[in-house]
């Protein structure tokens, strides 16, 4: 036989062997939200409560309700941070805020002794195309020549501000500003916020633009008056003349159903799977599509429901037909409170909101949710139908927001703290192999976002006892499903934004939070917590089975002391000394310096190496 011909012969024996690893290996579409309460979605009141509504009311989510049926509900996920960036990054890295060293807003880089591959980058070495479209919110940087540089870790990438800069949305930010419909503005502005009518009229938002140029005097009150915008306090005309820091609580999106700024992901990734080896026009940009010789790794980053709250008018009109029992604060729970929360609390109150106020707010949410539900329906059907016309196996994993939200729940608007609304959020696995994740299947022990990554590399084929993969902090779902690894005795987690840091453990009996350093300065005394008093911890307990709202803190009850010891000695004994790491990654932590140079990880030497099995049971 000639040497061309064999040659030829195993050419075809690998491509065939790689074609078959691409049919075994699933298409894997990732749905995430933004801000999202469970008790938005009907079908997890009905596991959880017992009813199709939420405790303040009507919701609907025929979409994600279909996914229940169809696949397997992980109903007592809990999230890492509650905070987006914190909490994406623990889902994107499989770790632990405590191991990553990612606390709150940093601009991490990928340089450090403590850095991994994320998920994608895992799926890419894998053979996986990989895509996301949306919000992110993985704030990460890499090092060139001691340099900070933006770095991409989806091959593919619609991402939000590409949208934004492109004026597609209804919403965003224009990153320079130099003229009005023709009209040279006397000062180039940077990040103008703005809004965007179905007529494409734009109403900037900015107070150095109408203070310099006179004749745009008057165009935020226009957007207000047009858009029904409510702040957190709109009491006098110059709360609706600045930039939208605060947050629109409620409002109309000045754009019809599917397209609005999230329309617009969902609709470019609908054009992404039916542009087959080709590329794309979405507004003036270019985007290759989908590579029809590869398995997909899809990655939705939703910004419903987050602030603006701004559902189309259908959808609105709908929710305003509703009453709400709006959840309210009683001097008893507010002064039992931590101190931290006390302090976030004040910051985002709204239990001095207008009864009417409070009604649109969670009217709006809800409605916001509602309109998002059918583009994650669109999005996953057209995930399936592709997948299923190429006789290719898929998975879908959704995950109902990054963290909670809270709509007056403790007398506040905003998230950050490790009450249950913010943090609990249940996951979905629909597989097109319903042995692997059965269909209506309703998994009642702790599951954690750090099981993402886990889940969605093991369906992708590898091995997670390999030693490359032994810094995964999860574990696989679907071994979870099965009960073939012990169940979870316990949940935790770290957030440091906006109540300093903070960690909390979740039994099904009790939650406990508690400080975890002075400050947020990193890799200095990093053993303070296990030497601070108890009231430097500034500890709240809740009892989770008499107490489910969370209304009333145990810790500094004595009837409770043995809780929280036995309680407190563990968390401490995990977060603290079984592989804790800080990074200084520069600036104050918080996001504002987007120079991550942080290259020094401080290793707390592990003293309660193991501590974190699995395993508490009260004695």
């Amino acid at each position: 036989m000639k040497i061309k011909t064999i040659k030829t012969i195993i050419v075809l024996v690998l491509l065939c062997s790689a074609n078959l690893l691409a049919q075994q290996q699933p298409n894997v579409l990732w749905v995430l939200t933004d801000d999202q309460r469970w008790d938005s979605i009907e079908s997890f009141n009905k596991i959880l409560t017992g009813k199709n509504e939420s405790k303040l009311g009507y919701v609907e989510s025929p979409n994600v309700d279909k996914l229940t049926v169809e696949g397997t509900t992980f109903i007592n996920t809990y999230c890492q941070a509650q905070g987006c960036a914190p909490s994406r990054a623990s889902m994107h890295s499989g770790r632990y805020p405590f191991r990553s060293g990612i606390y709150q807003f940093e601009y991490f880089n990928n340089n450090t002794s403590n850095s991994y591959p994320l998920l994608p980058e895992e799926m890419a070495k894998l053979g996986y195309q990989t895509f996301h479209v949306g919000k992110l919110g993985v704030r990460i940087r890499t090092l060139k020549n001691g340099k900070p540089l933006n770095y991409q870790i989806y091959q593919n990438d619609i991402d939000a501000k590409t949208l934004d800069n492109d004026m597609l949305p209804e919403w965003g930010k224009v990153s320079k500003l130099t003229d009005i419909d023709g009209v040279k503005l006397k000062t180039p502005l940077k990040n103008v916020t703005y809004f965007k009518d179905a007529n494409g009229k734009v109403y900037y938002k900015s107070e150095k633009l109408e203070k310099e140029n006179p004749q745009f005097k008057g165009m935020a009150k226009q957007a207000y008056q047009n858009f029904q915008l409510m702040y957190k306090h709109n009491k006098n005309i110059k709360d609706f003349e600045t930039p939208f820091s605060k947050g629109v609580l409620a409002g109309v999106s000045p754009k019809p159903v599917g397209e609005t700024r999230d329309g617009n992901y969902t609709e470019a990734f609908v054009r992404f799977l039916k542009n087959e080896n080709q590329s794309f026009q979405l507004g003036s940009n270019s985007f290759e599509g989908i590579d029809t010789n590869k398995p997909l790794f899809a990655h939705i980053g939703y910004d419903f429901p987050h602030t603006p709250v701004l559902p189309p008018k259908s959808y609105r009109d709908r929710f305003h037909q509703k009453n709400y029992k709006i959840p309210t604060l009683t001097d008893f729970e507010f002064k039992k409170m931590a101190k931290a929360f006390q302090k976030r609390v004040k910051k985002s109150f709204s239990d001095d909101f207008t009864e009417e106020q409070k009604q649109n707010m969670v009217r709006d949410y809800y409605a916001f949710c509602a309109y998002g539900d059918e583009l994650i329906g669109r999005a996953t059907r057209e995930f399936i139908k592709y997948s299923e016309q190429k006789q290719q196996p898929w998975l879908i994993v959704y995950v109902c927001g990054d963290h909670g939200w809270k709509l007056n729940d403790h007398g506040a608007i905003a998230k950050n703290t490790p009450w249950e609304i913010d943090s609990h959020n249940p996951i979905i696995v629909v597989s097109s192999d319903k042995k692997k994740f059965p269909a209506g299947k309703v998994v009642k022990d702790f599951t954690e976002f750090v099981d993402i990554a886990p889940t969605v590399l093991a369906a992708a084929g590898v091995d997670l006892s390999n030693e490359n993969f032994t810094y995964l902090d999860g574990v696989d779902l679907q071994k979870v499903t099965h009960n073939s690894i012990p169940a979870r005795d316990y949940v935790i987690g770290e957030s440091h934004h906006a109540i300093g840091p903070r960690a909390y453990i979740r039994t099904k009996e009790y939650a406990l939070s508690l400080k975890t350093r002075p400050n947020s300065k990193r890799g200095v005394n990093m053993n303070w917590a296990m030497n601070a008093t108890d009231e430097e911890l500034d500890m709240s307990l809740y009892d989770a089975i008499n107490d489910p709202h969370e209304l009333n803190n145990l810790a500094n009850n004595p009837k409770y002391s043995k809780v929280v010891t036995q309680l407190k000695k563990k968390l401490l004994d995990i977060v603290i000394g079984d592989g804790r790491a800080e990074i200084n990654w520069g600036g104050d932590n918080f996001g504002k310096n987007t120079k991550a140079i942080g290259t020094d990880v401080h290793y707390n030497p592990p003293f309660a190496k193991g501590a974190h099995d699995g395993k508490f049971q009260f004695n």
